[in-house]
């Protein structure tokens, strides 16, 4: 049963000084692990991917850009409170929000919240050309530190505008230093696209414009979607056994023409292709959602336990098409929604075929993840172990900074 799945079974040693801090220079030269079941591990080159893939496959990206989303004021008295945004509350909407142009409420996380009692705290900012006085004002306090804050400005900017000009980009706190000016670009794939994310879809910021012309020569093409990467992605699992654990919820977008893609790909026996487990979590969630509209539920959210208690077992043609024909019958261009899945040893995988990822931090949800792809015939497989053995034998560099893989599953 999944949720006794023991998560001191998904540890493993690694020194501080094998985290990469910063990325290397030229992105698609770093070391790339290759794993295909029955061969070993093997080191490649990033770059090298166009000649590693099925020549029909298809990848599928996620194109989330991350947000300035930590804000740091001075109040009066000389204490700092940071304000971290987590997701959008009022509106809920990430496109309306980041184009509001007076108001927004966000639900954050607030360093220091003891300091900040009442009242409103402010920053002086210069954004678009133009000195713009950004308020920040508590409006109900939540568990855990967070709370739900309204921000307001005065200036004619959008909000897109604002958090640029005043928050930074939030990298891990595993890398145990400061952002810097280069985490700017560094810590964003050459695809983002869709502002919201506080976390980068870290395995794909290792292509670049040259590496995806060089795939596109071999006839792999590249679909995106977009999920929004949540603070919850770096939450330690704190529960002696996965049942314990709350997944956290992730905002995911995913257009009818990626939809037909995808449908046309699996009609086809096309390799898909998931470029980090942002996009693994994404794709693997489409099925459920399509079945909720066939049952004639609400398809707003997915638990993480449905895989589990109600696994997809349906043909996924069949539920792809009910999908996009539902798009359009209420004319629609792209299906949203929220997921929780997770996924662990003993989830039945009905999308992904390869996948593309980092190096992911022990007893972490994401090693669970890989872990269940390395080795859908096996839930008490051990793959997983022997291929990070391999990379941390080999010098490769972890998380998300770090090196990558290309993992192949057992089935």
């Amino acid at each position: 049963m999944v949720q006794n799945i023991n998560i001191a079974d998904f540890d493993y040693p690694l020194p501080d000084e094998r985290i990469a801090k910063h990325p290397i220079a030229a992105r698609d030269t770093c070391k790339l692990l290759v794993s295909k079941p029955g061969e070993p591990s093997r080191q490649a080159a990033f770059s090298d991917l166009p000649d590693l893939l099925p020549a029909d496959a298809i990848l599928f990206a996620n194109n989330a850009r991350v947000i300035n989303a930590r804000i740091i004021f001075d109040k009066d008295t000389g204490a700092k409170v940071e304000v971290f945004l987590l997701e959008p509350y009022d509106p809920a909407d990430y496109a309306l929000m980041f184009q509001q142009r007076r108001s927004v409420v966000w639900k954050c996380l607030v360093g220091n919240i003891k300091r900040w009692k009442s009242g409103e705290i402010s920053k002086l900012l210069e954004a678009d050309g133009l000195s713009v006085m950004l308020r920040a004002e508590k409006l109900q306090r939540l568990e855990g530190g967070e709370a739900l804050v309204r921000f307001s400005w005065d200036g004619n900017i959008p909000f897109a505008d604002v958090i640029t000009a005043a928050g930074f980009i939030p990298i891990p706190p595993y890398l145990n230093r400061r952002s810097e000016e280069t985490d700017k670009n560094d810590y964003q794939t050459v695809y983002s696209r869709i502002n919201g994310s506080v976390a980068a879809p870290t395995a794909g910021l290792h292509f670049t414009p040259r590496l995806f012309r060089r795939l596109e020569e071999r006839g792999i093409k590249t679909e995106y979607l977009t999920l929004h990467v949540g603070a919850g992605t770096f939450r330690p699992v704190k529960s002696e056994t996965i049942g314990g654990h709350d997944m956290h919820s992730e905002s995911f977008s995913v257009t009818r023409e990626t939809l037909v893609a995808l449908r046309d790909a699996k009609a086809a026996g096309h390799p898909v292709v998931a470029v980090g487990t942002t996009s693994v979590r994404t794709l693997e969630s489409i099925p459920f959602f399509a079945r909720m509209i066939q049952n004639g539920e609400d398809p707003s959210s997915l638990s993480q336990w449905t895989a589990y208690e109600n696994p997809f077992t349906e043909n996924i043609v069949d539920t792809l098409d009910s999908m996009i024909r539902w798009l359009d019958d209420n004319g629609e261009d792209a299906f949203c929604a929220k997921t929780s899945i997770l996924i662990a040893p003993g989830f039945k995988w009905s999308v992904v075929d390869v996948m593309i990822t980092n190096f992911h931090q022990p007893k972490s949800t994401l090693l669970l993840l890989v872990s269940s792809f390395l080795q859908q015939d096996n839930l008490d497989g051990q793959r997983w172990r022997t291929i990070y053995d391999f990379a941390l034998n080999s010098d490769f560099r972890f998380l998300s900074y770090g090196d990558a893989c290309l993992l192949f599953p057992s089935k």
